[in-house]
């Protein structure tokens, strides 16, 4: 069985080839989908349907052409790692790691120490809370492998 794992949250730093890499390392059968992750694209995905003048429509509007690729991922997937970085607050990230929960899709939350009050509920909901890609790697090689 191939299983699928959808990647949300930071897009600013190598997390998500760190956990391909050590995934392919033990030779996993994964597949992982995630949002598009040129950030300028994103933001201009409402652009597909005309210009905006007002910022409020434009976000709102590549919101929702975002959400039809979002939606469709995360309800196919077995799993989901959420990853909450350090320079940005990911409220898109947050609020995949709500949708996983409402849908009952497990999820392993992927953050440094000192935003654990922050996310707390988010946490709690999780089914890991993990500090490196490696120990995702190490989780997804569990779940996966052990008979």
């Amino acid at each position: 069985m191939n299983w699928n794992a959808y990647l949300s949250g930071e897009i600013h730093t190598d997390w998500r080839q760190r956990l391909k890499d050590g995934c392919e390392t033990h030779d996993l059968p994964i597949i992982f989908t995630s949002a598009v992750t040129d950030h300028q694209a994103s933001d201009a995905a409402g652009d597909l349907l005309g210009k905006e003048n007002n910022n409020f429509w434009r976000d709102h509007k590549s919101a929702k052409v975002n959400a039809i690729r979002t939606k469709t991922l995360i309800e196919n997937c077995d799993i989901a790692v959420v990853r909450f970085g350090e320079k940005y607050k990911q409220w898109n990230a947050a609020f995949d790691a709500g949708y996983c929960a409402a849908m009952g899709t497990p999820y392993i939350t992927l953050h440094d120490e000192d935003i654990i009050h922050p996310l707390k509920e988010v946490d709690a909901a999780a089914m890991a809370w993990a500090t490196t890609p490696e120990q995702v790697v190490e989780i997804l090689k569990y779940v996966i492998t052990k008979t």
